[in-house]
């Protein structure tokens, strides 16, 4: 399996998240080797997509420096990651990715619309070699030697609509697309409203979230999985597990993890070269994984 970008430039306008202002998205196809690189269009700014990249993960993983930063990525990148892009400039006319309906669905139409290219170079990915885990109390994140690609996750909340729910994936676009993709981000009413109070979430709404007040789902329209909460939670894995610019080969398994966590099992993967190896697709040998981006 060769290397991806997209046939053609697209765009989209959409809410961002926290100004609540539109944004512009643009994807632009890139040359071999050239990786998944974000573009500030009003600062002319660039921003290689890389865990040294990361600068807060308070809500959202947000990439960027003192010169500008782009927020909210992880949902895109979820898409990013299940179609097997590997070099596209992801141009931005604001400082963060739009929220569009709190999934990754509208992601999945855009580069739908778009169309995947192969090109003349084998496809690298990240190969785990040992397991390397961070926690925090009764948390975790880890990531496991496997030679096939899985994501485990479980959440425990105490709130009567969501308690301890559970998700397993077995990595496949096709499956993303059905399983994965429309599972939204979730928010509580008494959250949103001291976040607006400091002009955060100002874009929030029940068109773009899941909305809870102590007892109930808000949205007039309910839930579209029993279990949607857990299944963002590995929409926000992917994402954030694709700031490292491949698609990684093992099993990531967590409980109650989070985008800090994330973040922290990626350096930690990357600072030692024992617990990995960057290998060609050929070189594993697994049409299985191949197959799965089909």
């Amino acid at each position: 399996m060769n290397q991806r970008t997209i046939k053609k430039s697209v765009e989209v306008v959409g809410i961002g998240l926290h100004k609540g202002e539109p944004i512009k998205l643009k994807l632009e196809p890139l040359g071999i080797d050239a990786g998944i690189v974000f573009y500030r269009e009003e600062l002319a700014l660039s921003i290689p997509l890389a865990p040294s990249s990361v600068i807060n993960t308070q809500m959202a993983t947000v990439i960027g420096s003192e010169k500008g930063s782009i927020s909210t990525i992880e949902h895109f990148l979820s898409a990013v990651y299940a179609y097997g892009i590997d070099n596209m400039r992801v141009v931005v006319n604001g400082n963060e990715i739009p929220i569009m309906d709190g999934s990754a669905n509208s992601f999945c139409l855009l580069l739908d619309e778009a169309g995947i290219k192969e090109q003349e170079a084998s496809k690298q990915v990240i190969r785990i070699k040992k397991t390397v885990e961070v926690t925090d109390g009764d948390k975790f994140v880890r990531l496991k030697p496997s030679d096939s690609v899985t994501f485990d996750f479980e959440i425990d909340f105490e709130h009567p609509v969501i308690g301890q729910q559970s998700q397993s994936y077995a990595f496949g676009t096709k499956p993303f697309i059905d399983e994965i993709a429309r599972a939204r981000t979730f928010g509580f009413a008494r959250d949103i409203q001291y976040l607006q109070s400091i002009n955060l979430a100002l874009g929030a709404s029940l068109n773009n979230a899941i909305g809870l007040d102590d007892e109930k789902v808000l949205n007039p329209e309910g839930l579209r999985f029993d279990n949607e909460f857990a299944r963002h939670k590995i929409l926000d894995a992917m994402g954030d597990m694709m700031v490292m610019g491949h698609n990684v080969l093992g099993a990531y398994e967590s409980f109650a993890g989070s985008h800090k966590l994330n973040h922290e099992l990626t350096v930690k993967l990357l600072a030692d070269s024992a617990n990995y190896e960057m290998v060609t697709l050929n070189r594993v040998q697994s049409r299985a994984f191949a197959k799965s981006f089909a």
